[in-house]
């Protein structure tokens, strides 16, 4: 069964850290791409970050040098460290991978990031 199950939000204050975790099926996740998306209130969900196979990286601007995409392919999990967190990295947070020729989503887990 294909999974990706995220985990790690809550509640921080502004220049807080957060680690999210994204656990997946092994099958989904061995020699795949992955990577992290968040959808504020009333906005498009977005790119965050990126890793692939091979942990090359690459990040969205709003993110880059406070955010580090890794990978552990021993235990087929996805981290997403996010640092010096502001007000408006405010979101659900989901991790996808391709699929069956279609991005496959996690259900998500909320940051929110308030004094």
């Amino acid at each position: 069964q294909v999974q990706l199950v995220e985990s790690g939000g809550g509640l921080v204050q502004p220049g807080g850290s957060l680690r999210l975790s994204c656990a997946a099926s092994g099958s989904i996740f061995r020699g795949n791409a992955m990577a992290w998306y968040r959808q504020a209130p009333g906005k498009q969900r977005e790119f965050v970050a990126h890793i692939t196979s091979g942990s090359t990286t690459s990040y969205a601007d709003s993110v880059k040098g406070r955010f580090t995409i890794s990978r552990d392919n021993a235990a087929n999990t996805v981290y997403l460290q996010m640092n010096s967190l502001r007000p408006e990295d405010t979101a659900v947070y989901y991790c996808t991978a391709p699929w069956g020729g279609r991005p496959y989503w996690g259900q998500g887990t909320q940051v929110t990031v308030s004094s």
